[in-house]
């Protein structure tokens, strides 16, 4: 398609895990080799991921992926993909086009594993499309859009939100590690199955790359990794990044809206999507409109627009891919001022003993005269913002004296010491920054205080723990009371009551009083909309839960003595594992109902990584949560899960030779 990719160029080392090692003359080449061994592994779910970014997914899979088709047309992904391709540097839209050059002779090899012919042949705009699609998702502005549609706008009150399957980073250096070292934890907390589970990949080419990490399907580069002298990890962050705007509408006028008194035509549009009808899919549409401020619906009480900056830019997937080739700090940070990723905290740490934070994004400068975490007035162009923050405005902390920083889906302002933190009110109050902290956080720091010096084994150790903190501390909810209960107040349930409260908080698989809270737990999400502004829990309402648990233990299980392995599950085809963990433990797990009562863990430990900087080398260990292949046939389907299960790991090198001396498999793709 491109002619720029020579095969004989590309080997793909597959080690004793099959993770691919993939050597390339240029980065095109190992872009190629990449898409090939991940299409190997995973092409199913790399085509879903493009399909739904360029509205095609219920044409494969009926009316129930309607609304994702729907949004990705609604925000216009393909158009915007197209019109700002040219954006992209030239260095990588050549990366882009040997990527796409590899999944197509994929496909074109292996036509029975297509699953919608339209979708080929894959264009570098097609992945800029879904890009752009994943991205608007990650900003949470899908939730506006859904909210308007089921008329939550412009009375827009959020449910609670369960924001327990965050991830974790931490970084020291050598004046907390004690050693000539920097260490950083790669700890996301991801799906373990879809687009947004992670693949592990090493790429290398003669260009500048060696970096081992992981990546989501359909993405040509590393996400969150490590190279020979730097390594970064990723957590969401939660500042405000979308908005709603109220338009006014002219009262004769039909599709005309007034901004400061000027009229305005909405521009009136079709979304496409498809229902299948016996098994023939019939094309049907869905009216959209789009206004100066962004995409826009109509609901019973009007029309709304949605504002996010990831509506304007496509750059996001290239800063990823400069950010793999960076030498040094300072490089790495220039890369960051290209400012086209949406959100993400960053954690870092690198060779030359340097640690560093950042609650990065691409936050708009917005007039600091209205609520913006409330629906805003569509009729001024005082609330159309057009710039942002620049990188070295955000909250960061690089080199803090203290030797540590941290994040797990927390507080920016308490990223490292309290004498060292950024300050909330450096910060306009527009930005909207979380100030919370939650169970994870809370934990991390308790360990880090707790260990003036902390030296690899105890690294380790702080990044596996599995305990909550006294007292709880979920920043959406408050159910202490449950500790201060008096069983005797409660004899139906007097046993279960003090079985949790005697319980050492540890979610270890084999605790029983890790199994009693676990399905307690999962109780408390039917009772959140009886909670009042507060969000706490009182003893009757614990009570009434508890009962509920106790019921469900008795009936699936027969009894209240369940290990937490037994009552949750890790599961790949017909391989079962119990598994500790718990929502927002460090060692987060949460899961889906699965079968007899059981529950299978969907989302939470996914891909770990364990990096060691020395001035002269770089050690990592890794694990991830089932195994290279999706494949039910490959040895490679679920051959880490033993490991994950038992906090192991495996060595990883980023030197050619070693790579070369433990393969297992070394081909060309063709």
């Amino acid at each position: 398609m491109f002619s720029q990719i020579n095969v004989k160029n590309i080997e793909i080392v597959r080690d004793a895990y099959g993770v691919p090692h993939i050597f390339g003359k240029t980065d095109a080449e190992t872009a190629y080799g990449l898409a090939w061994a991940h299409s190997e592994d995973d092409f199913k779910t790399i085509q879903l991921a493009y399909m739904a970014g360029n509205g095609l997914l219920s044409k494969h899979k009926g009316i129930k992926a309607a609304p994702i088709d729907f949004l990705s047309q609604v925000i216009e992904s393909q158009k915007t993909s197209d019109s700002l391709y040219h954006t992209l540097h030239s260095d990588f839209r050549k990366v882009l086009e040997g990527y796409t050059e590899g999944i197509n002779r994929y496909a074109k090899l292996h036509p029975k594993e297509i699953l919608e012919k339209d979708l080929f042949p894959i264009t570098p705009q097609k992945i800029g499309a879904y890009t752009f699609f994943q991205l608007f998702i990650s900003n949470q502005a899908d939730d506006l859009m859904v909210a308007i549609v089921n008329d939550k706008i412009p009375v827009y009150k959020p449910t609670i939100n369960e924001d327990v399957k965050g991830s974790n980073t931490l970084a020291f250096n050598s004046s907390k590690t004690g050693e000539e070292a920097t260490y950083l934890a790669i700890n996301t907390h991801q799906p373990l199955e879809g687009p947004t589970s992670w693949y592990e990949a090493h790429l290398v080419s003669e260009e500048g790359t060696n970096i081992l990490g992981a990546t989501f399907a359909g993405a040509p580069c590393i996400l969150t990794g490590v190279n020979e002298n730097l390594g970064w990890s990723h957590t969401v962050n939660y500042p405000d990044k979308a908005d709603v705007y109220s338009l006014e509408m002219h009262p004769q006028k039909k599709h005309v809206y007034l901004v400061d008194g000027k009229e305005y035509k909405l521009k009136n549009k079709k979304a496409h999507f498809h229902m299948k009808v016996l098994g023939i899919p019939v094309k049907l549409s869905k009216t959209y409109y789009t206004s100066i401020y962004g995409p826009t619906l109509k609901n019973k009480t009007g029309y709304f627009s949605v504002r996010t900056p990831t509506l304007f830019n496509i750059k996001a997937m290239e800063q990823w891919w400069r950010m793999n080739k960076a030498k040094s700090f300072t490089e790495f940070y220039n890369i960051l001022k290209m400012n086209a990723l949406p959100g993400y905290n960053i954690g870092y740490a690198d060779k030359n003993d340097t640690i560093f934070y950042i609650s990065n994004g691409r936050i708009p400068k917005r007039n600091e005269q209205y609520d913006w975490t409330q629906v805003v007035p569509g009729n001024t162009l005082e609330t159309l913002w057009t710039e942002y923050y620049k990188t070295e405005e955000l909250p960061q902390v690089i080199n803090p004296k203290s030797g540590f920083i941290y994040n797990a889906n927390h507080s920016p302002f308490k990223s490292t010491d309290k004498n060292e933190n950024p300050r909330a009110d450096a910060f306009s109050k527009t930005m909207n920054y979380e100030l919370y902290d939650n169970n994870r956080s809370t934990r991390l720091l308790q360990l880090i205080e707790e260990n003036p010096i902390v030296d690899y084994k105890t690294f380790k150790k702080i990044k596996y723990d599995r305990t909550l903190p006294t007292p709880l501390a979920y920043n959406f909810v408050d159910f202490n009371a449950l500790f201060e209960m008096k069983p005797e107040d409660y004899p139906d349930i007097a046993k279960l009551l003090t079985r949790i409260q005697l319980w050492n908080r540890t979610a270890d698989a084999n605790s029983m009083g890790a199994g009693a809270y676990a399905i307690f737990y999962y109780t408390l999400r039917d009772y959140y909309n009886r909670l009042g502004p507060s969000k706490t829990f009182n003893p009757l309402l614990i009570a009434t839960c508890l009962r509920k648990a106790q019921k469900y233990m008795l009936k699936h299980f027969g009894t209240i003595d369940i290990a937490l392995g037994d009552f949750q599950k890790l599961v790949r085809g017909n391989k079962e594992i119990p598994i500790y963990g718990l929502p927002d433990v460090i060692t987060a797990m949460r899961g889906e109902p699965y079968k007899k009562g059981t529950l299978q863990i969907t989302h939470g430990e996914s891909y770990i990584g364990l990096v060691r900087f020395t001035p002269t080398n770089t050690e990592i260990e890794t694990v991830i949560s089932y195994g290279s292949s999706d494949h039910p046939n490959s040895p490679h389907y679920d051959d880490q899960m033993e490991m994950y299960a038992n906090f192991q790991t495996k060595k990883m090198s980023l030197k050619k030779e070693e790579v070369y001396k433990k393969a297992v498999e070394i081909y060309r793709p063709d």
